[in-house]
């Protein structure tokens, strides 16, 4: 039995998480503005660590008067959160502090080909962040999803009708692309050998198809997605932009392969089932095969990936692999394989035999 003592220091811990996670939107918000101000960038241009007056004084034209308290107040935290390092020579560190990158800082350099600072602005932005705050009404009633309780539509009508927030889901989707892609190619061997034409199904702008084409130049590449998307594509050697909607019957192109990177996640599973039947209509009955990839979730795992469905999606969810097994299967999919990649999620291979 605890004793009084115990009891006190336990509320007290209980009391701290609740502030921990009270104010655990602090975190982003600081990281939203390290990369909004291009910190990292600043750094990594000089090439060493730079004091606060130093960093500030590298911001654009249009912060003639920085205000380098504020700025200490925020770098304090996200060098405790390790994304920045602090040397300080003496007590005034606004002064004398030198401020350096660290491999999580690396991570949000704009130019670098491997980022995450578009992804950071676009996961942060007020408009994406509103649905969350809608979670309880979602939780008393069925209805509408958490960004159409916000919004009043859907996130693709939303993004189809905002060419700006189109652009910043654009940007932020290629950026994991491109490290995602980077994953897929080291750890799918062999995966893509036999293949002459394939399809990525809600490819976004093609980033992730024209990195497969540039290591399988004999592959045909095509990138399908809703047309508004494909007509902000830009062009790539081997690649083809077919713009349709992968939810109509005959709409997705032909192929030997369909490839779906973090698509499947977006979607009921009723609505997964058809996506999945119309790619089995267009795939070869013996030899085709429908490439997934996504996340399998534990069955105890933590689902953060799985809440940010509830909030950007129309009853999307993270799955474990026995819901993955039986999708597939009732989409006519009997038979898969799982790869295990050098990412945060895995490979799916399908077969309609």
């Amino acid at each position: 039995m605890e004793t009084a003592a115990e009891l006190d220091e336990a509320s007290l811990r209980g009391q701290a998480d609740v502030w921990k996670y009270m104010l655990g939107f602090a975190d982003s918000m600081a990281l939203r503005s390290a990369v909004e101000l291009r910190i990292p960038d600043i750094i990594h241009s000089h090439g060493r660590a730079l004091t606060l007056s130093e960093i500030a004084s590298s911001f654009d034209s249009a912060s003639p008067s920085p205000d380098i308290s504020c700025l200490a107040r925020i770098m304090r935290l996200l060098v405790r959160r390790n994304i920045f390092t602090a040397h300080h020579d003496g007590e005034d560190s606004e002064k004398t502090g030198l401020y350096g990158l660290t491999h999580s800082s690396r991570w949000l350099l704009h130019d670098s080909e491997l980022t995450l600072a578009p992804m950071v602005l676009m996961e942060t932005n007020p408009t994406l962040m509103a649905p969350w705050h809608c979670f309880s009404q979602c939780v008393k009633q069925r209805g509408p999803c958490a960004f159409k309780r916000a919004h009043g539509r859907d996130i693709w009508q939303f993004f189809s009708e905002n060419l700006k927030f189109n652009r910043l889901f654009n940007d932020g989707m290629a950026c994991t692309a491109k490290i995602t892609m980077k994953a897929i190619l080291a750890g799918y061997k062999g995966g893509f050998e036999d293949v002459a034409t394939l399809v990525d199904v809600g490819g976004g702008t093609g980033s992730a198809v024209a990195e497969i084409v540039k290591a399988y130049p004999s592959i045909k590449g095509i990138n399908f997605d809703l047309p508004h998307v494909v007509a902000t594509a830009p062009v790539y050697h081997g690649v083809s932009h077919v713009g349709g909607d992968m939810f109509d019957e005959g709409s997705i192109p032909n192929a030997d392969a369909i490839f779906m990177k973090r698509v499947m996640h977006d979607w009921s599973d009723s609505d997964c089932v058809k996506i999945l039947k119309n790619c089995r209509n267009v795939i070869p009955e013996r030899t085709g095969k429908v490439i997934i990839v996504d996340v399998i979730l534990e069955p105890n795992g933590v689902g953060m990936f799985d809440l940010l469905m509830i909030a950007h999606t129309s009853g999307g969810k993270e799955r474990t692999e026995s819901e993955w097994t039986k999708m597939l299967e009732q989409a006519g999919f009997p038979r898969l394989k799982i790869i295990k990649i050098p990412a945060l999620m895995l490979i799916i291979e399908a077969y309609p035999v």
